[in-house]
């Protein structure tokens, strides 16, 4: 960056910066109140040679630059201050011009720091009490001080609009920290529901994959250590082999995770679930002991693959829950259908004792599951059904799509 930009950079800051919260404000207007008097004493002194103050003249002329000081703190009664000081200075008949300075910067204080209102009722009141003394004294004079007016009125339309494009710079910067503070929220917000997603992906696949392992090893316990004498050696290999496949589901699909999670820009392994790999599903919880009654019928169009996914994940979910909670013996009721108003139907029952009954810690499962259903734009309920056991349903919308070969 070059000295020229620098420099001017600090010059927009000093000027956009409110003057009622500068820093060193009292140093700063002490230095611009004795610069004030340097010029009133050399204007007195140059000006008018017959209008020369004397030593009452130079006592008040001096004075009425000293309410500059405090010209920030209250800008109206630092003018206010200077008007008795400056009556008996014009009265006097001293150099009218001299205290100019002074009038000029407390007059565009006033004007800067407070409202364009104020600001012309007090350049009037103050219009009004300087041309009325000087009158009084010398009517030359204060046709004279009525011609130069105008320098008055230019001062504070100068502080107006300088309080003006203060207000707008503050204004566009207050926009732009919104619009940053909603960048960031907006930010948050999308971390928030992508490690909200990834944990309901995780839980799924780990709690379903964990649960048919448990499972399908408690089947080849039972079977080596029930009647170890007639060894069922098919069915324990079996067993194992089940083991075996649910570990390689698991772990693609880990793998797949864990590719969005590295973010690295490459494309997972396969499409997302949906509906075709229900029977997976099924054929997964029956290795496992449970008895599953698994009923497909598509909608006319296409379902949207963020559909399939969360139905699948629903299914998923539901059939953990059954094999953990009510046992491997469970009897399970899927069904997938469309409910006749542009929906998909998702109604998972069972004939057990329900995810929440044996007593164990409320998991993430149901929850899980409704969040699945509301980022669809769809509902979730689960509780127990009407005809005992357990039930979920769900209604995810299906928006109109390809029409289904």
């Amino acid at each position: 960056m070059s000295r020229s930009t620098r420099r001017r950079e600090r010059i927009l800051a000093v000027v956009n910066r409110d003057p009622l919260h500068a820093p060193h404000r009292t140093r700063t207007d002490a230095l611009v109140a004795g610069g004030a008097g340097a010029l009133s004493a050399v204007l007195a002194l140059t000006t008018d040679q017959a209008r020369t103050p004397d030593a009452l003249g130079w006592v008040l002329l001096m004075a009425s630059a000293v309410p500059i000081v405090w010209r920030r703190r209250s800008p109206l009664l630092a003018l206010l201050a200077m008007i008795p000081i400056l009556v008996p200075y014009h009265a006097l008949d001293n150099a009218h011009s001299a205290p100019m300075p002074q009038t000029w910067i407390a007059l565009y204080t006033v004007a800067v720091t407070g409202r364009p209102l104020r600001t012309l009722l007090t350049g009037i009141g103050v219009l009004s009490v300087m041309v009325t003394v000087v009158l009084t004294i010398n009517t030359h004079e204060g046709l004279q001080l009525l011609r130069i007016s105008g320098w008055i009125i230019a001062v504070l339309f100068c502080g107006v609009d300088v309080r003006i494009y203060r207000q707008y710079v503050a204004s566009v910067l207050e926009r732009a920290e919104r619009a940053e503070r909603t960048r960031e929220e907006e930010a948050r917000r999308r971390v928030a529901e992508e490690r909200l997603r990834i944990a309901r992906d995780l839980h799924d696949l780990l709690a379903h994959s964990i649960t048919l392992i448990g499972v399908q090893t408690s089947v080849a316990s039972h079977i080596l250590t029930v009647d170890p004498d007639r060894l069922d050696r098919q069915a324990v290999a079996r067993s194992l082999e089940d083991i075996a496949d649910t570990c390689r589901e698991a772990r693609a699909e880990l793998r797949t995770t864990l590719q969005v999670l590295r973010g690295d820009g490459h494309e997972s392994d396969g499409p997302l679930p949906d509906l075709a790999a229900l029977p997976g599903l099924v054929q997964a919880a029956e290795a496992a002991g449970a008895r599953v009654d698994l009923a497909v019928r598509t909608p006319g169009s296409r379902v949207a693959p963020a559909i399939g996914a969360a139905a699948y994940r629903i299914v998923q979910e539901s059939l953990t829950n059954a094999l953990r909670h009510a046992g491997p013996e469970v009897r399970i009721t899927v069904a997938v259908e469309p409910d006749g108003r542009g929906a998909l139907s998702v109604k998972v029952t069972d004939d057990g004792a329900g995810p929440r009954a044996n007593g164990s810690a409320p998991g993430f499962g149901i929850v899980g599951m409704r969040e699945r259903a509301r980022s669809t734009g769809g509902t979730l309920t689960a509780g127990p059904g009407p005809a005992g056991g357990f039930e979920v349903a769900a209604v995810l919308p299906c928006h109109e799509g390809e029409t289904a070969p």
